[in-house]
């Protein structure tokens, strides 16, 4: 089947709304937008060691999209933010970790991205053969009552012996433990620089504030533009985000600062201008947005995240770190799945906007 055609009639009769978009606000020649030589362009110049260019280099440069500066991720560290069971109950095969890594082997990712544990178990059969991203920090989730904090669960040397070209971290934006996890992860992505790894921070907004009876502004553009901001001030080589699915976060709660004209200036409600509003926060697109591909909800997961991967391309991003849409179905779906969206970034006649 032709891709393009594919990729249309999964977007149904919003095929238009999406393709057709022309992003006004913040043009794309403002912007750093992926290509073959990214790294070139963007960090030859900064003060990563010649070690982290290499790092970056593999994970740009394996899977279906190497050489083109978009970027597949397969990301599974739910058996510990939202339990094992809960996670894994619809394909118990991924309690087994290899099945993770094989996912994201079989599927053409540039990488893997879970947790000490399950990469460790397998870092010598597989760390040469698909680049490791080992998730250093976790909310467990165990407690009660639930509270929005990230613990470190092992160190940068250990993920640095098992062979891991990057570290990932969660920072949690707007929670009354943010502080503390801004040190401490700024510290940890120092580390993980002096040793040659990349870095991949989670930028995700946590406050029972944010969410109220009309709105939930935990994906607002506002704040997790901001949230970008911050990942990459603290020396992120590349920002994971959710894909923003409203605004006005500062404005109607009432804090922080911002501008009526802020708003205006800046982004519209069409999801690929609030999508290239947090681009702008990640240095113009100089440091790499991937958006997060979501919960699975069953039949409706291809053509949402068919969507999700045309916003983020059309609006300047970087690709996808897509995990549970992948790995709650049988492996072969799954391997659909990622190599489907995987064509997004690989199709020519999806411009960015």
């Amino acid at each position: 089947m032709d891709m393009y055609k594919n990729i249309i009639d999964h977007l149904g009769d919003n095929a238009s709304y999406y393709l057709d978009h022309v992003s006004k606000k913040i043009p794309k020649d403002k912007l750093q937008l992926p290509s073959n030589d990214s790294i070139d362009r963007v960090f030859v110049n900064s003060n990563r060691k010649l070690q982290v260019l290499r790092s970056l280099s593999q994970l740009y440069n394996h899977g279906n999209l190497s050489g083109t500066g978009y970027l597949s991720i397969l990301p599974v560290d739910q058996g510990i933010e939202h339990s094992a069971a809960f996670s894994f109950y619809k394909n118990p095969d991924y309690f087994d970790p290899e099945n993770i890594i094989r996912l994201a082997v079989e599927s053409g990712c540039n990488a893997v991205a879970s947790t000490f544990g399950g990469l460790g178990l397998y870092a010598r059969k597989y760390a040469h053969k698909i680049p490791f991203i080992v998730k250093i920090n976790h909310n467990e989730l165990s407690s009660y009552p639930n509270t929005y904090d990230q613990t470190l669960f092992g160190t940068v040397k250990e993920a640095w012996n098992m062979g891991a070209v990057a570290i990932g971290a969660t920072i949690y934006f707007g929670s009354h433990e943010s502080d503390r996890q801004i040190k401490e992860i700024a510290e940890t992505f120092a580390e993980a620089h002096g040793l040659g790894m990349a870095t991949i921070l989670w930028c995700y907004t946590r406050n029972e504030a944010f969410e109220t009876k009309d709105n939930d502004y935990h994906s607002s553009a506002d704040l997790t533009g901001q949230a970008n901001h911050l990942g990459v001030t603290i020396q992120a080589d590349i920002i994971k985000q959710k894909l923003p699915n409203t605004n006005y976060g500062f404005k109607n709660l009432q804090f922080g600062k911002y501008d009526d004209e802020m708003y205006e200036n800046l982004t519209t409600d069409h999801p690929i201008d609030l999508c290239r509003f947090q681009v702008a926060n990640c240095y113009m697109g100089k440091i790499g947005l991937v958006n997060s591909g979501g919960g699975s909800k069953g039949a409706s997961d291809m053509d949402e995240a068919i969507t999700t991967a045309v916003i983020n391309k059309r609006a300047g991003g970087s690709g996808l770190i897509l995990g549970r849409k992948a790995f709650q179905r049988p492996f072969s779906e799954g391997v659909e799945l990622l190599q489907t969206i995987q064509q997004v970034y690989l199709e020519d006649k999806i411009t960015v906007a």
